[in-house]
């Protein structure tokens, strides 16, 4: 069954384009290696630019669990670690369909 991630996460005033842009880069890295991530997606709020949404699927605990472990999302971790406003949210659901 998927599942679904929320992350939210504060960034240091400043340190937006920086998180961005390795962001998107892990995105990408994310969408071409991984057959069991339905989606995985980035926003920022409207109301405050410091915060972000990240959006994600899997098609099971096995390929979050995968996810995780991959060295590009270890060192992106360690990366956007330098530019977050403490740690982020994380919340694990499951997704509701047919």
């Amino acid at each position: 069954m998927a599942i679904g991630l929320l992350a939210t996460i504060n960034v240091q005033e400043g340190k937006n384009a920086e998180f961005e842009e390795v962001f998107l880069s892990l995105t990408e890295q994310v969408r071409a290696n991984e057959p069991g991530n339905l989606f995985y997606v980035l926003h920022r709020s409207p109301s405050d630019p410091q915060v972000y949404k990240v959006m994600e699927q899997y098609d099971g605990p096995e390929a979050l669990e995968a996810h995780g472990k991959t060295e590009y999302f270890q060192a992106a971790s360690a990366k956007l670690g330098e530019w977050v406003a403490g740690a982020p949210e994380i919340e694990i659901m499951e997704t509701v369909a047919r």
